[in-house]
């Protein structure tokens, strides 16, 4: 084998996905949001969970109505989910369950921010909570920074806003013997 080869090819889809992130962040929210579903069709509700999860949590940023968001943030979740009860990580099928336990501190995050815009505290809170557990895993670097500093910020604009303002829960919501919020039942 020559020398370089032995490092795993490059994952094309994280590569084209990477580069709709470049374009949503250069301000094209609209010709992001059409190539992230031109993707996630091409990925597919069965596909790689590490994709679909990647996918999911980026095309959440580019909905315009919140119960868009939330059901996209519900997705990257339940396939962060499937890819730490042992889904791929990518093309050689690296581990899942570190990849994903990367993905939670924000993936929990983007939800609690979800809930509390939509006026679901109760379920923003939890989801805060496990945001915050899952940060302990985040590298002291400017990333990991940064997501912890977003938590915090979260954190404080929750605790202003004390504990009214929720709307009912849903049947199958907080209230669950598991208290977690599961992926929405439509399809994109």
């Amino acid at each position: 084998m020559a020398k370089g080869q032995e490092q795993a090819a490059p994952d094309a889809v994280l590569t084209r996905i990477g580069q709709v992130v470049m374009l949503h962040h250069a301000g094209d929210r609209e010709e992001a949001r059409h190539r992230f579903l031109g993707l996630w069709a091409e990925v597919g509700e069965d596909g790689d969970p590490l994709h679909r999860c990647t996918l999911a949590h980026y095309l959440a940023d580019t909905q315009d109505d919140p119960g868009d968001e939330l059901a996209w943030d519900l997705r990257a979740l339940s396939a962060a989910e499937e890819l730490a009860q042992g889904g791929s990580a990518g093309p050689d099928g690296g581990d899942g369950e570190l990849a994903a336990r990367a993905l939670y501190p924000s993936l929990h995050l983007n939800l609690a921010a979800d809930y509390d815009r939509l006026g679901h505290r109760e379920a923003a809170r939890l989801h805060l909570r496990r945001a915050r557990g899952a940060a302990g895993s985040l590298a002291p670097d400017r990333y990991g920074e940064g997501v912890r500093a977003a938590i915090e910020r979260l954190a404080r604009r929750l605790a202003d806003a004390g504990p009214t303002g929720d709307a009912d829960p849903p049947a199958d919501g907080p209230d669950r013997p598991d208290g977690w919020w599961g992926p929405p039942r439509q399809r994109p």
